[in-house]
């Protein structure tokens, strides 16, 4: 079947200019060209240039237009299968391809194998989503586990997985398992605006499908608490500074992954309030490592470091020979930001009430790199125990991490002593 063109083929690719427009452009029916590409045009012209006439189809009967529309269902189902997780677009879909069907067996059999594709990518979803409701309910509460639990037969990180290196590579089995699910319908949910000049209210637009997105956000911050839990769970800071130098380790295994979402999380965990705190633990800890890779991912200058970074897995993975080559996990909070700004940033429609194509096609630009990487499949072997250790067990809340932080290194000044005598009343009380 004929491919899509990728947009960054058709993008151009000096960047985004947002005052395109505004230079000569080929007028065309209310449409409007620069350079062969669609700039804009009104969506009456754009609906127009879709009808067909006698110009466009000659022959005006189903079989001529058939094989058009049979393939552009199964681009939309195959690319953006989700939108059909709502009943309606999927009654529609079944009553369209009976109109294309009828009275065709080879158009029937050809509908049949998309149905039963949908059906089935739509079914594996709704399996997953089932299994991370059931990991979310097997989580116990981590303070009710300490109360019940010994500290010295209480499992840590490191007597699961004693090898930083392997746990860096059962993350990135995670991230990409997660990030595989993600629509990129979910995006355009996810950031979904009213059209001021769409009067329509019987639209799709409300059926907000985004649980795969937030499940991913969700695993960041599960996996950001479970590395300052770790680190603060520890009675003696000597275990307690070898903990915060395994995770250095697995972060710098992480960033030669290019596994940059993993990457984040452990930083992010590791600079939590509770953690660096800890001055004594720190002072017991090679921190050269961990600067360097604090530096990789300096929020300054809007994540320049990062950012260069990025380019560079990118690029390599377009030259990989394996998919250990591939991979390329990006910081989702930074891009679901960047995807944000762009779409708030710039208007749908231009002054003149055009559909702004340039806003669309940076828009598709970056999603469609991160469809991408998203498709790679993970080249590492599987341990199911780690896995399992990763993703169901418990966690301290923010409460529970200052006093366990509290109590590894007692308070500094009143106001401390009075927050760790609050906090652990509260804590252990809710026990």
């Amino acid at each position: 079947m004929p491919q899509t063109p990728p947009f960054a083929a058709v993008f151009d690719s000096s960047g985004y200019n947002r005052n395109l427009y505004q230079s000569k452009e080929d007028n065309c029916g209310g449409l409007y060209y620069h350079e062969n590409n669609l700039l804009s045009g009104s969506l009456e012209a754009l609906i127009q240039h879709l009808v067909p006439n006698v110009d466009y189809y000659p022959d005006n009967r189903i079989r001529k237009i058939a094989p058009k529309i049979l393939q552009l269902l199964t681009e939309w189902t195959e690319t953006f299968p989700y939108d059909f997780r709502d009943e309606r677009m999927m009654r529609n879909l079944k009553e369209l391809a009976q109109r294309i069907a009828s009275g065709d067996e080879m158009y029937w059999k050809n509908i049949q194998q998309l149905l039963q594709n949908l059906i089935r990518k739509l079914a594996t979803v709704s399996q997953y989503e089932e299994v991370l409701a059931k990991i979310n309910a097997t989580s116990t509460d981590c303070p009710t586990v300490l109360k019940t639990k010994p500290q010295s037969i209480q499992r840590d990180i490191i007597t699961v997985c004693n090898d930083p290196y392997v746990l860096a590579q059962q993350l990135t089995h995670i991230e990409l398992e997660r990030l595989n699910y993600i629509g990129p319908e979910e995006f355009v949910q996810a950031f979904v605006q009213k059209d001021p000049f769409d009067n329509d209210k019987s639209c799709y637009r409300d059926q907000k499908k985004t649980r795969n997105l937030e499940a991913y956000v969700e695993w960041f911050n599960r996996l950001s608490y479970l590395v300052a839990t770790e680190i603060c769970m520890p009675v003696k800071k000597k275990h307690r500074a070898r903990v915060i130098e395994y995770f250095i380790d697995v972060a710098r295994e992480c960033f030669n992954i290019g596994n940059f979402n993993s990457l984040m999380a452990i930083i992010s965990g590791m600079n939590m309030s509770p953690v660096s705190r800890l001055k004594k633990t720190w002072a017991k800890v090679k921190t050269a490592k961990f600067y360097i890779l604090e530096h990789q991912m300096d929020p300054s200058s809007n994540f320049y470091n990062y950012r260069t970074a990025l380019r560079g897995a990118a690029q390599r993975s377009l030259t990989a020979h394996s998919n250990r080559e591939k991979i390329v996990i990006p910081f989702f909070s930074l891009l679901i930001k960047d995807i944000y700004f762009l779409n708030e940033g710039c208007a749908n429609r231009l002054p003149n009430g055009h559909v702004n194509f340039e806003k669309f096609w940076e828009l598709a630009k970056q999603i469609s790199e991160f469809m991408m990487w998203k498709q790679v499949e993970c080249p590492f072997e599987r341990d199911r125990k780690i896995l399992q250790y990763l993703l169901t067990v418990p966690v301290f809340s923010d409460d529970a991490l200052y006093l366990a932080s509290y109590e590894s290194e007692g308070p500094e000044n009143h106001i401390e002593k009075d927050r760790w005598k609050t906090l652990r009343s509260a804590v252990l009380g809710r026990v």
